[in-house]
């Protein structure tokens, strides 16, 4: 099966042997294989390829320009050392399920699209669905041209490197326009399939979600000379904060997680200056998501006035809660059922952000989930068996099918 061919031509690129995962951040030379890897597999099968203006591959079955075309695909940039599946598997299923509807002698009656759309992590420029985000309008130009890395490098500047041009980023209604639908598989980021003995399952929502910078900034100051009494150490607010964020996301079904921080000067006998963390918490719905991050705020500003640590927030990204197209989310349990001849498939919410989540509020969009045994992802030890990976792909194939073959 041409699954398999794929997915073993794609798993060197990008990886890390060292760890085992993968860093295939935004326009960086593991992104640039991946990307020359998805434009070869479009011409493997004539199919008519395309890169937009904010980056984003395009293959096309049919032609695009008649309209009402279904997409299908994801992403294949990831986090620092991520997993295998986290993105590719819905790219690799969108080819491999293209090639089973042409060896079934499917007749299209609409387009079909294979997307891999970039820059979707966030990992390189702090910000996640940066492809789909401009292509959709929620993110300006200006904002992007203001997006840096951790060496300084501007998202412009990476985008020229690479060989696009940054002066044509920005909204493309005009292609909005075209897609009909658009159904994203995706590795399950979690363990509610696994908990169900259900290999596959559909989206019905994605919680809201934000990423909030907290700057607290101290005094410089000699590690071995300094009484603690004279200290405005900033690491201290800080390491309070982190626990007050996992005891309110406890405390209200949520999560919150700071997994990033930079240190000023960074010395290790030194006190430091500035602790910057940034953190991610999401939610079921948007009263749950403000009562977190605005007990966490109330904590750290306790916290750092305890200190004499001065403190700012800001938040850098939100994302308000995702329901995906009801019609279209009805319509794939019918096929996947087919008219009810199956055993019904599991309806299941996310807290994981995708580039659906932000088509939704331009085309009708829908996800198909693919079981994760261990429930764990953003890591090398994300998962899933050969078995499921191939169910996943039967299952878009039925989709695809059912909305692009009729």
């Amino acid at each position: 099966m041409s699954f398999h061919r794929m997915w073993r031509d794609l798993a060197p690129l990008g990886r890390d042997p060292r760890t085992g995962g993968y860093r295939r951040h935004a326009w960086t030379p593991a992104d640039a294989e991946c990307r020359a890897w998805f434009r070869a597999e479009a011409e493997r099968r004539a199919l008519a390829y395309e890169v937009d203006r904010n980056g984003n591959q395009w293959a096309w079955h049919g032609d695009p320009t008649v309209g009402d075309a279904v997409v299908t695909g994801s992403h294949l940039d990831s986090v620092p050392d991520g997993g295998a599946f986290d993105g590719p598997l819905g790219v690799v299923s969108a080819f491999a399920a293209l090639d089973e509807l042409l060896a079934r002698g499917a007749r299209f009656t609409r387009p079909l699209g294979i997307v891999n759309f970039g820059d979707e992590e966030g990992a390189r420029f702090g910000l996640a669905c940066v492809g789909s985000r401009l292509t959709a309008g929620h993110l300006t130009r200006e904002q992007a041209f203001a997006l840096t890395d951790a060496d300084g490098t501007t998202l412009p500047a990476a985008l020229a490197a690479a060989g696009h041009d940054p002066e044509a980023i920005g909204p493309d209604p005009e292609r909005l326009a075209r897609i009909g639908a658009f159904v994203e598989l995706h590795v399950e980021q979690g363990r509610a399939l696994d908990l169900t003995d259900h290999p596959v399952g559909v989206a019905a929502a994605i919680w809201p979600h934000g990423r909030w910078r907290f700057d607290f900034h101290g005094e410089a100051n000699h590690a071995g000379t300094t009484r603690l009494a004279d200290r405005r150490d900033p690491m201290l607010p800080y390491a309070a904060t982190v626990l007050a964020a996992r005891e309110a996301a406890r405390s209200a079904g949520a999560v919150a997680t700071f997994g990033k921080v930079a240190v000023e000067p960074n010395g290790v006998n030194a006190v430091p200056s500035l602790v910057r963390g940034w953190l991610d918490s999401r939610a079921a719905d948007r009263t749950t998501l403000d009562r977190v991050v605005s007990a966490v705020e109330r904590a750290a500003r306790d916290h750092a006035d305890r200190h004499r640590v001065r403190l700012a927030v800001t938040r850098e990204s939100f994302t308000p809660v995702v329901e995906f197209a009801h019609a279209l989310r009805d319509e794939l349990g019918r096929l996947l059922t087919r008219d009810g001849t199956r055993p019904p498939v599991p309806v299941l919410a996310t807290g994981a952000g995708h580039d659906a989540g932000i088509l939704a509020g331009s085309v009708p969009t829908a996800m198909l989930f693919v079981r994760n045994p261990t429930g764990v992802s953003h890591s090398p030890a994300e998962r899933a068996t050969e078995d499921d990976c191939l169910a996943g792909v039967a299952a878009l194939t039925d989709v695809l099918e059912g909305l692009a073959c009729r």
